[in-house]
């Protein structure tokens, strides 16, 4: 193993996921034990942004994996901090809906997937940006977005609240017309949802665009612009079964950048988190630009 793969720094987000006894000291002194000649220290987040701080700082002290302990909001965050240091990142996944983890294979065991870390496999992964604000799983605009606001302002995580809130929000959610220029064409459209996929899912296994590649150079957009109840049902089975692009209820194109525009703020979401409000949306791909660890099944 590479010497910089032999150090390693967590990076803890205690409260994420529901299981606050979360004993990670005592996960990693049984799974990487001092026959696997690894080093590793502990490091966790005190406030929003502080992930980042964290990776960025880890990364020019010499470590060569860092990995973010909890959901795709500190997955964000510490691959936000790595970007450009030539450290790589894995994930420990300990959030509500850990798309990345599931898209790259690892697994949602704790021990399992702190097992990767022994013998690490690390590949370069495509990096998304909107309006330059990095995202590595899906970003999107409409209803998503909204929901995940309103998801943030719930008060509790967790499967349950999501679909409660969008159950709740779906009847009240009206689309935004939008102008969508990518791939030398322009397209209009009643936007009710734009969703940007550098991988394959949401999280929770909700696959919004099963045949994205995180290592291809495109994102893979999906477009639907209005949501009658016969077209959300639809949509609700293809997410869950994986079959969205057959099922006739969305648009798909892939491109590497994409820029958006609509009469008055639009709603936009990076990794599950609602990040904003802009008129004018840029988004473009990054490829390759972020080592992971992966599981032994990605490809």
């Amino acid at each position: 193993m590479p010497a910089n793969l032999s150090r390693l720094c967590f990076i803890f987000n205690p409260i994420s996921g529901t299981n606050r006894r979360f004993d990670l000291r005592g996960l990693l002194h049984r799974q990487l034990g001092k026959q696997y000649a690894l080093s590793y220290e502990i490091r966790p987040t005190e406030y929003a942004g502080h992930a980042e701080e964290l990776a960025r700082t880890a990364a020019a002290e010499g470590f060569g994996i860092v990995v973010a302990v909890g959901g795709d909001g500190t997955v964000n965050e510490v691959g936000r901090g790595l970007l450009g240091t030539g450290a790589a990142m894995a994930v420990l996944p300990r959030g509500s809906g850990n798309g990345l983890a599931r898209h790259l294979g690892i697994p949602m065991d704790a021990a399992a997937a702190v097992s990767l870390l022994r013998r690490p496999r690390v590949l370069p992964i495509d990096v998304g940006r909107l309006n330059g604000r990095p995202f590595f799983c899906t970003a999107g605009l409409g209803f998503d977005a909204h929901v995940s606001r309103c998801f943030a302002e719930a008060g509790t995580r967790g499967l349950a609240t999501y679909v409660r809130v969008a159950l709740r929000e779906y009847g009240r959610y009206r689309p935004t017309p939008v102008t969508i220029e990518l791939g030398g064409q322009q397209l209009q459209s009643d936007c009710y949802m734009l969703a940007f996929a550098n991988a394959a899912q949401y999280g929770n296994n909700a696959y919004i665009a099963p045949l994205a590649d995180i290592r291809d150079g495109l994102l893979d957009l999906c477009l639907i612009d209005h949501m009658p109840l016969s077209r959300a049902i639809r949509v609700a089975y293809g997410l869950a079964a994986g079959s969205l692009p057959s099922s006739g209820a969305v648009v798909y194109h892939t491109a590497r950048t994409v820029r958006v525009t609509a009469p008055h703020p639009l709603g936009f979401h990076l990794d599950g988190d609602f990040a904003g409000e802009a008129r004018e949306i840029q988004v473009e791909l990054e490829p390759l630009a972020l080592p992971v660890v992966v599981g032994t099944a990605f490809r």
